[in-house]
């Protein structure tokens, strides 16, 4: 298998990745930050330190436009000038967008230039709905979800139902952070 496509996702207990009311401003909606204290660690040489220097060890970042555009497109550079692929509806305004970011609006060709782009590092991806869209067309391979002991009760969920099928997942691996339980996945892929 080339490099994966792994989802790097901080959640509450019940499956939220930002508070209500996330918007321009208010990134992480209301009470969101609190899924981000472990980063707090992410200098450190322990679990969360580990996790955090993994993700930006890899190679390309896959974004959704929402989450691309509420960052800010991470000024134009995620880490160490890796290329940023951001799946949308609409094309960017070349003009606009900084060197080594593209826009695609087919799932499987954004997957294939992150891949490519990645080289034999894995792909970061961001964003619910881009993560939705590569489960949905099979291009998912791992989910790093960060699970933070909180209830959020309210707010933008990783997951909808709207999936038809269900998707089998493998826990590969378990760390226990300061704040945060680091769980990975292998997606199986379906059909």
């Amino acid at each position: 298998m080339s490099a994966p496509i792994r989802l790097y996702m901080s959640m509450s207990l019940d499956g939220f990745i930002a508070g209500p009311d996330d918007r321009p401003g208010q990134e992480l909606g209301e009470g969101g930050g609190r899924l981000f204290n472990w980063l707090d660690d992410r200098r450190s040489a322990g679990i969360n330190g580990q996790v955090y220097g993994e993700a930006l060890a890899t190679g390309a970042v896959l974004s959704g436009r929402r989450t691309f555009e509420l960052a800010g497109g991470w000024g134009g550079d995620h880490h160490d000038g890796v290329p940023i692929h951001v799946l949308s509806h609409q094309d960017g305004d070349a003009h606009e967008l900084p060197d080594g970011t593209s826009f695609h609006s087919d799932v499987r060709e954004c997957a294939a230039a992150a891949r490519a782009s990645a080289g034999d590092r894995p792909v970061l991806v961001h964003g619910a709905g881009a993560a939705q869209a590569l489960v949905d067309a099979n291009e998912l391979d791992e989910l790093e979800i960060h699970l933070v002991p909180v209830l959020l009760g309210a707010g933008r969920p990783l997951f909808t139902s709207r999936h038809p099928n269900t998707v089998e997942l493998e826990l590969v691996r378990r760390l226990e952070g300061r704040d945060a339980t680091h769980l990975r996945y292998r997606v199986h892929r379906q059909g």
